[in-house]
């Protein structure tokens, strides 16, 4: 795994170290000593996975409140997305930017985003598939948002945003 910081503290690209050979390729997509060997929060306590039928569906802005603030690894394993991560951080030099990155299935790449971001994407493809490693485990009333169009944010979504799910539409603005 290879981990490339963005603008935002602890927000990283994370790419794989590829092994080829006549018979194909073979990476480790997560490894937990690696990222604590990185001084990271690792990100494996529940696998999750988000199939979307249409090219421009958009989720997000999602994180959970403390004291069940996530963690996650972020992977596009079918199809391409536009994956983003926010600062919410109180008291952060990056509180309210954001970083954003095109995830597909040929490039491997994945964002791994600490607690006190959320999390956001857009999907650039049809039949787009988006594989989560998430810690902690999830917990309903710790659901929190914030809208992904917030002016504040100023967030460019590649694509007029389809399907976004009423629940996403009702969340809040972003207060810095």
């Amino acid at each position: 795994m290879i981990f490339t910081p963005t603008e935002l503290a602890g927000v990283f690209i994370v790419d794989i170290d590829a092994r080829r050979d006549p018979r194909g390729m073979f990476a480790r997509l997560y490894c937990a000593d690696t990222v604590k060997a990185k001084g990271l929060a690792p990100a494996d306590r529940q696998w999750s996975v988000s199939c979307n039928t249409l090219k421009g569906t958009l989720r997000g802005l999602h994180y959970q409140a403390a004291p069940h603030a996530e963690t996650k690894l972020v992977r596009c394993v079918r199809g391409r997305i536009w994956d983003v991560a926010v600062d919410l951080r109180p008291g952060s030099a990056t509180r309210g930017r954001h970083v954003a990155v095109e995830l597909t299935a040929e490039n491997w790449r994945g964002l791994y985003i600490p607690e006190g971001c959320a999390h956001g994407f857009q999907t650039l493809e049809d039949d787009s598939q988006v594989l989560y490693g998430i810690s902690p485990s999830h917990v309903p009333d710790a659901f929190r948002g914030v809208r992904y169009d917030d002016p504040g944010l100023a967030i460019a979504w590649p694509l007029p945003p389809v399907n976004l799910s009423q629940r996403d539409a009702d969340l809040p603005g972003f207060s810095a």
